[in-house]
């Protein structure tokens, strides 16, 4: 995997700090020796899925998330937008991403703009283990980077973009179980790696019976609880006391 990254500048890095994009473990993270996650014969793998994140960070909320996964002829589209308004005040910082997928969860096209001290945005084409990013930043000449991965199946992680997590639970093979490998980029930090996934078990969380799945880099720990369907209904970063709920 090419592990060159360009790092954006201050001003484009979102309000929290505990995101996947900013925690330099996943650019640097080599993949274990462990079985790496493959399709289940071609099948389609995500499902539609509509609703609303809050945001809290050391319980005090942070923000929201609305997304929206869904259908799109042959193929599937996974938006959100994310607002995060800073605990010290000031101006909210806004992002919204648009995720064109294969159904067996291969990324086609991705598209992310944000809103913070200045405006910035990207476009990001797929083919093959190969990811074209062309990225404008305000007042600044558009940049492009081509990123190489040893598989087309990339997950894609960005920056403040929950749902994308619940894509990810999809891709897991939970007939297989055990720790499984994937890909990852992160589009706005332009950083590949690598994650590893696991599923615990059930677990009880505040009288509810809900499936852990634990998504591991170097440095960092996800964790990720699902209903009985297998979708997103709570997402916890333990080391930061962060935790994202589904309305």
């Amino acid at each position: 995997m090419n592990r060159s990254s360009v790092r954006l500048p201050a001003w484009a890095n979102l309000a929290l700090g505990f995101c996947l994009g900013l925690v330099p473990g996943v650019a640097a993270q080599s993949a274990p020796s462990k079985k790496s996650a493959s399709p289940a014969g071609g099948a389609a793998l995500l499902a539609e899925d509509k609703g609303r994140f809050r945001i809290l960070l050391d319980g005090q909320a942070v923000g929201t998330e609305e997304f929206e996964i869904s259908r799109a002829g042959a193929d599937w589209v996974a938006r959100g937008s994310t607002e995060i308004r800073p605990l010290s005040g000031g101006a909210a910082t806004k992002v919204t991403a648009r995720l064109q997928l294969a159904p067996d969860g291969t990324p086609l096209h991705y598209e992310w703009s944000t809103q913070a001290q200045k405006k910035a945005s990207a476009r990001v084409e797929f083919s093959g283990g190969t990811a074209k990013v062309a990225l404008q930043l305000e007042g600044a000449q558009p940049f492009v980077q081509e990123l190489s991965f040893g598989s087309p199946r990339v997950v894609i992680l960005d920056n403040n973009l929950y749902h994308q997590y619940a894509i990810l639970a999809r891709l897991y093979d939970w007939k297989a179980k055990g720790a499984q490998t994937f890909p990852v980029l992160i589009p706005q930090e332009m950083t590949p790696g690598s994650i590893t996934v696991e599923a615990l078990g059930p677990q009880s969380v505040e009288g509810a019976t809900l499936e852990l799945l634990r998504v591991r880099t170097s440095d960092l720990e996800i964790n990720l609880y699902l209903d009985v369907s297998h979708r997103l209904v709570r997402l916890s970063v333990p080391g930061s006391k962060a935790v994202i709920l589904r309305e």
